[in-house]
């Protein structure tokens, strides 16, 4: 995973664009991921750990409408977590993730696993409906390592 974070900041320096992070059930790891590899400041403006619905709002702007209507594990809360966080820290490029690390919180429609990770770029928004399995710490894992991934994908690395 270092060698594709790395490539992601790497590609992004070239192109003189920057990377945010608005964290949710992942609690800052996709960010620690980042900035455990040197050089990582050229691009990585910041990042938000947004662990309640009321920061999610207060900070990111996530509606109260959209919290009550679809929750905070949802593709809705999730696309306004992606506008928020690149509003507030200036960058073009985001991932984002809120769901249900567990062993607790899950029902039976949104599960223990159920995870929303979203990555906006310049040209597109993604939103992608994951369900993980395992303990918490696994299923943090697998949101990490999916979401960068993804970026990956999307960056062509």
């Amino acid at each position: 995973m270092k060698k594709k974070i790395k490539k992601i900041i790497e590609k992004l320096n070239q192109m003189s664009e920057s990377i945010t992070f608005a964290e949710s059930c992942t609690g800052g790891r996709i960010a620690a991921a980042f900035t455990a590899i040197p050089g990582a400041s050229a691009v990585l403006n910041g990042s938000c750990v947004t662990y309640s619905n009321e920061i999610k709002h207060a900070w990111l702007g996530v509606s109260d409408e959209v919290l009550q209507t679809y929750g905070a594990v949802s593709k809705e809360c999730v696309l306004q977590m992606l506008e928020g966080i690149c509003k507030m820290a200036h960058s073009q490029y985001a991932i984002c993730t809120s769901g249900i690390a567990g062993p607790t919180g899950g029902t039976p429609k949104k599960p223990v696993g159920t995870v929303y990770i979203g990555i906006k770029t310049p040209e597109n928004t993604h939103v992608y409906h994951c369900f993980f399995e395992g303990n918490r710490e696994k299923i943090q894992k697998q949101s990490v390592t999916f979401a960068i991934d993804e970026m990956a994908n999307i960056l062509k690395i």
